[in-house]
């Protein structure tokens, strides 16, 4: 999740996370920043101003959004205080997609000029007005669910700051609309921080805000007027006595669960502005961040995954070096002479007849390259895993580097599709090569494929979820016209270069395979329970989502608990370690089938490690039931049906790694033989 504006960037420290796994290998000690971007703002009192230093201070809003419901709504879908000249920010297409949508509030300060109690608007609710009924029940719902405000000031997010456990403070990047106590006189949510808030089946509603601006001072220091360098807020409950003259002092604001009588809701706002030397522009955003107790269990993760990587690379250099090894030294101990040699560590030439019964592997080298049932799947699935492959790598690198920082919201989406769809050429090229080594002749039919069937489905899943956000009134709901851009960008760029790749892709030979494949396909043995495809495939998923569960956790809590999401370098090494452990879990269990004389490895190659992505749909669901408090239909089917788009990319991807993995092992160990 994204918190704050595109008009600027931010520059902070990663918490040591992508460079200190680096340390465990070459002992040495670094520390990642995200790169700045476009200048700072400096502001200055009123009268004092000009072209370099503002003296208007704009508070912007957001959407609002709820941890008990998928569906994000427009600030003025509610009946809030609106800005007379509301202006939208250009957004970008991440942004759109996310469903965000900033607009100017009628929150507006001059620097350094405290306000008191200053009142906004009145909301004045009238029995027996259906429209004001409506209006009121639509507010009611979002304090019942729990939906909250998202502001921002100089594209920094205006947090509330509280204390948790252990006496540390949190700051949320978002405040309630209000809170509600049950009919069983339960507090929920927001409610619990006032014990004043004890009335049974009754809203409160916060409809007062004390906002507090820190600011660095530039004197001194080469640049004029003052630099903002934090933003809080305490929200607040008032049922003012007098709304003419409002005092912001009294009980709190009480909206009776039952419409029976008229409303009258003030709106009011308070600011002070405080001096903070010690905090630095750059690093403006560490005390959201540091509030965030992850890195712990971030560290916890990282080296929870490098055992599994020191597990299987043990398993896999055990294989190249020892029983490998021990196979061709057998063979140096035979005549030469017979119809399959194996060229010795030595160089030498040796006989293969005798070592068939006790070495498997070696004895399907005449079927082991044999093409695979439905290759032209297989192929499309692997062009379009390896786009997928390559888009996620350049995304997180450029992430890594401070580039898409939480600073410049919708950057990250933004970023991946566009890359998506510059990548037509490498997943068209991928595609129709390796369908012309299984020997397809049907190449337009390839090509075809390769460019609409799993961006197809996604974008038919995509159009559903629209369609039901549209229903719903939701400001997820992506514009008509922005459908038609993301179709423009898919036919109009990415089906070329698709096309442009298979060409090339097509002219060259087909790969050369290291043996000759025999005419009559060999008889597979039977099987043991775990060499057969299904267990294998079941049991090759476990470890590579050994390696991701966690960093999967704070993931998902970004998508859908609305969390601030900022450690890229974690994310970056788990992705690493995921492609190594993908590989060698993949050519691990390869090795076992193909030692049980089973030469159908081309797709459980493929399905071994791309069975990780059911391992993420199952903690997908555990996480729907035991962390999120979704409720109702529209918001349930939305959670899956955007988790399934994710699973099918995660499918592809995970799945091309092994895949290629087991094709370069294979070809590896079979380039030892040689068939006379």
């Amino acid at each position: 999740m994204y918190v704050c504006n595109k008009t600027g960037t931010m520059k902070t420290r990663i918490d040591m996370d992508f460079v200190l796994v680096f340390t465990l290998v070459a002992f040495s000690t670094c520390s990642g920043f995200y790169l700045p971007g476009l200048a700072p703002v400096s502001f200055c009192e009123d009268g004092k101003g000009g072209d370099d230093c503002q003296t208007l201070i704009q508070l912007f809003v957001n959407r609002l959004d709820s941890v008990e419901s998928v569906l994000p709504y427009e600030y003025d879908v509610f009946d809030f205080c609106k800005d007379d000249n509301e202006r939208r920010p250009s957004e970008n297409l991440g942004q759109v997609l996310f469903g965000e949508r900033i607009e100017t509030s009628p929150y507006k300060f001059y620097f350094k000029k405290d306000v008191k109690c200053q009142e906004l608007c009145t909301k004045v609710y009238t029995k027996g007005k259906p429209e004001d009924k409506n209006m009121l029940d639509f507010l009611k719902r979002g304090m019942q669910l729990n939906y909250q405000h998202h502001w921002i000031v100089d594209n920094m997010p205006v947090t509330w700051c509280y204390d948790v456990e252990d006496s540390q403070k949190y700051c949320n990047p978002g405040f309630p609309i209000g809170c509600l106590v049950t009919t069983d006189g339960r507090a929920k949510d927001a409610c619990v921080i006032n014990s004043e808030f004890n009335k049974k089946n009754t809203f409160y509603i916060f409809n007062h805000v004390a906002i507090k601006i820190t600011y660095h001072n530039g004197e001194g220091e080469g640049w004029r007027g003052a630099r903002l360098v934090a933003a809080t807020l305490e929200p607040k409950s008032i049922k003012n006595a007098d709304d003419e003259k409002p005092t912001c002092e009294g009980l709190p604001m009480e909206v009776p669960g039952e419409f029976d009588s008229d409303l009258k809701i003030t709106y009011t706002y308070s600011v002070t502005f405080e001096e903070n030397n010690d905090i630095k522009w750059a690093s403006r955003w560490d005390y959201i961040l540091v509030s965030m107790p992850h890195t712990n269990i971030q560290w916890f993760s990282i080296m929870n995954s490098l055992v599994i990587v020191l597990f299987l690379s043990g398993m896999v250099a055990m294989i190249m070096l020892r029983t490998l090894h021990k196979d061709i030294a057998r063979y140096n101990q035979v005549d030469q002479g017979d119809l399959i040699k194996v060229p010795s560590l030595q160089g030498k030439s040796i006989s293969y007849e005798d070592a068939q019964e006790e070495s498997g592997w070696k004895q399907v080298h005449g079927d082991v390259f044999r093409p695979p049932r439905k290759g032209m799947l297989l192929s499309v699935f692997l062009g379009q895993g390896t786009q997928i492959f390559i888009m996620t790598f350049i995304t997180l690198f450029l992430a890594c580097l401070g580039f898409l920082s939480p600073a410049n919201r919708g950057a990250l989406m933004t970023c991946s599709v566009v890359l998506w769809v510059l990548l037509g050429t490498p997943a068209g090229y991928v595609s129709s090569r390796l369908y012309k080594t299984f020997g397809g002749e049907k190449w337009k039919t390839n090509v075809l494929l390769t460019a609409l069937l799993c961006p197809g489905i996604v974008f038919a899943d995509f159009f559903l979820m629209n369609l039901i956000l549209w229903v719903e009134g939701s400001s997820a709901a992506i514009p008509f016209g922005t459908l038609v851009a993301i179709l423009a960008l898919w036919f109009g760029i990415s089906v070329p270069l698709t096309f442009v790749g298979a060409y090339f892709g097509f002219k060259k030979p087909a790969i050369e395979q290291p043996v000759r494949t025999n005419q009559i396909p060999r008889q597979i043995p039977e099987q043991s329970f775990f060499t057969k495809p299904v267990p294998g495939i079941v049991m090759g998923g476990i470890l590579p989502f050994g390696c991701i569960f966690i960093q999967l956790f704070f993931i998902l809590n970004s998508i859908w608990s609305h969390q601030m999401y900022y450690m890229f370098g974690f994310l970056f090494l788990v992705f690493i370690i995921l492609l190594i452990t993908c590989s060698e879990a993949t050519i691990l269990l390869c090795y076992f089938h193909l030692c049980a004389e089973d030469y159908h490895w081309w797709w459980r190659s493929f399905l071994t490690s791309g069975f990780t992505a059911v391992y993420l749909f199952v903690y997908a669901v555990h996480y729907f039931f035991s962390k999120l408090q979704i409720v109702g239909a529209a918001s349930t089917i939305l959670y899956f049906g955007y988790t399934s788009i994710m699973v099918l990319i995660f499918f592809l991807f995970t799945g091309t790694i092994g895949f290629f993995a087991c094709f370069w092992f294979v070809n590896k160990i079979y380039s030892v033989v040689k068939v006379d």
